[in-house]
């Protein structure tokens, strides 16, 4: 009887272990993601250091303090590519951004944590970020179509987005 239970309890635990691993979707690494931005020539990485100012308005952004007081991220001629991580509804989604011009060029989803709402990983979600910019109120200049069931994943983008653009932004000027 003892067994019985005991067999039960160690096919839930690996169920459960094997669905939370599974959840976990490595679409992209870091290093395919940059070399595919600038054609294989990736520069060597440069760090913003992310100030009290900065980390200020970093947070209205995020809605929660940025994780880390400096933020590498890698810079050739007017393009800036940009990587984080940021919490979807209970897990990270890490994601790249590609900012030219103080527009978006392009995102990537690298890797999605989440049970549900993967659907952000899709071209035709991922476009409606090109050619977005940030506002003097630091939202992006348009909206983005939601996706049902990924409201959190979506606000999570829209947030990495809009950090993506005023880290660049800072990145310009001297700052920092």
């Amino acid at each position: 009887m003892i067994k019985t239970y005991v067999t039960i309890i160690l096919l839930l635990l690996a169920t459960t272990l094997a669905t939370s691993v599974l959840a976990v979707e490595q679409y992209l690494m870091p290093e395919q993601f940059l070399a595919e931005v600038f054609g294989g020539n990736t520069p060597k990485p440069e760090v913003l250091w992310v100030t009290k100012g900065i980390a200020k308005q970093a947070e209205k952004i995020l809605g929660h303090a940025p994780s880390q007081l400096r933020q590498r991220y890698w810079k050739n001629g007017g393009k800036s590519a940009w990587i984080f991580d940021e919490v979807g509804k209970e897990e990270p989604i890490t994601a790249g951004f590609v900012v030219s011009e103080g527009k978006i060029a392009q995102v990537r989803i690298l890797t999605y944590r989440e049970s549900r709402g993967g659907e952000v990983r899709y071209p035709a979600f991922l476009k409606q970020y090109q050619g977005a910019e940030l506002q003097t109120d630091y939202y992006l200049n348009r909206n983005i179509d939601g996706i049902s069931g990924a409201t959190l994943s979506v606000n999570a983008m829209n947030r990495m987005a809009r950090l993506a653009l005023y880290f660049d932004q800072m990145s310009r000027t001297d700052s920092h």
